[in-house]
């Protein structure tokens, strides 16, 4: 599996130098989030970085239909969390695209420390679960990492990735677009950044098992094109049980069962 080359991080969302004389290449790139495929740890308890945690059958199935609905993209790079669940998701769409599977440790989980493995029914009664649903930008779990750090060093990650990626890109080419395998969590940190929410509203943003969110960044702005488009029918969307008390899934949430599971 291959592995990104260590070379150094460029911030822009969408470098270029418009007094370099190279007009005619591409100054926008496409960004596809994907979230991972069902785990049968997805929704009730809080996965996080635990080893060993893979798709389960509705996952396997969910990153089939993902790849069929990707299919005639030529993505410059497929890059994936390093978590056996984001690999299997990632490797679906390897196979059906024909681009190998870059690893890239930014875009792992968040460690939520303790916390991890715990369901998410016991985590509610902490009190740090109100600062995680209110005040994440404030939220360090215990033994973990800070949600944060989580956002930072994600976004870095995908202004990296912009910057490489059309550094490549010939004169002339269409804009690129590359697709990367995450968590919910981090999903939702990567679009809140793209949209200039504060991380305090990220738990507003809902990323389901297998959806996709797509961000064009530009030398001006980024642009949200989808968020959460798991391609099921509307009612798919519709708020969970929990989603209506007002509380976020901690970790993204299983969603609504797929029809076609």
């Amino acid at each position: 599996m291959a592995t990104p080359a260590d070379t150094p991080a460029d911030t822009s969302a969408a470098p270029g130098n418009p007094s370099s004389g190279a007009t005619s290449a591409p100054e926008a790139i496409t960004l596809l989030l994907v979230r991972h495929g069902l785990t049968d740890a997805t929704g009730p308890r809080l996965a996080g970085r635990a080893p060993g945690v893979h798709l389960n059958d509705a996952g396997r199935a969910q990153a089939a239909r993902l790849a069929a609905r990707l299919e005639g993209l030529a993505p410059a790079a497929l890059v994936s969390s390093p978590l056996e669940r984001c690999q299997e998701t990632a490797e679906a769409v390897a196979e059906r695209l024909g681009v190998p599977v870059t690893t890239d440790e930014r875009f792992v989980e968040c460690d939520y420390g303790s916390w991890t493995g715990r369901s998410l029914t016991e985590l509610a009664a902490e009190p740090l679960w109100r600062v995680v649903q209110d005040h994440p930008s404030a939220a360090r779990f215990p033994g973990g990492e800070a949600l944060a750090t989580t956002s930072s060093r994600a976004v870095d990650a995908v202004r990296d990735w912009n910057g490489r990626l059309l550094e490549r890109a010939a004169p002339g080419a269409a804009p690129p677009v590359y697709v990367v395998c995450g968590h919910g969590d981090v999903i939702k940190a990567i679009v809140a950044d793209a949209l200039g929410m504060h991380l305090d509203l990220f738990q507003r943003l809902r990323v389901d098992p297998c959806s996709v969110s797509s961000i064009t960044y530009t030398r001006t702005r980024p642009f949200l094109n989808k968020l959460n488009d798991t391609g099921e029918p509307l009612a798919a969307a519709l708020p969970t049980a929990s989603e209506t008390r007002g509380d976020a899934a901690v970790g993204g949430g299983a969603g609504r069962p797929s029809a076609t599971a």
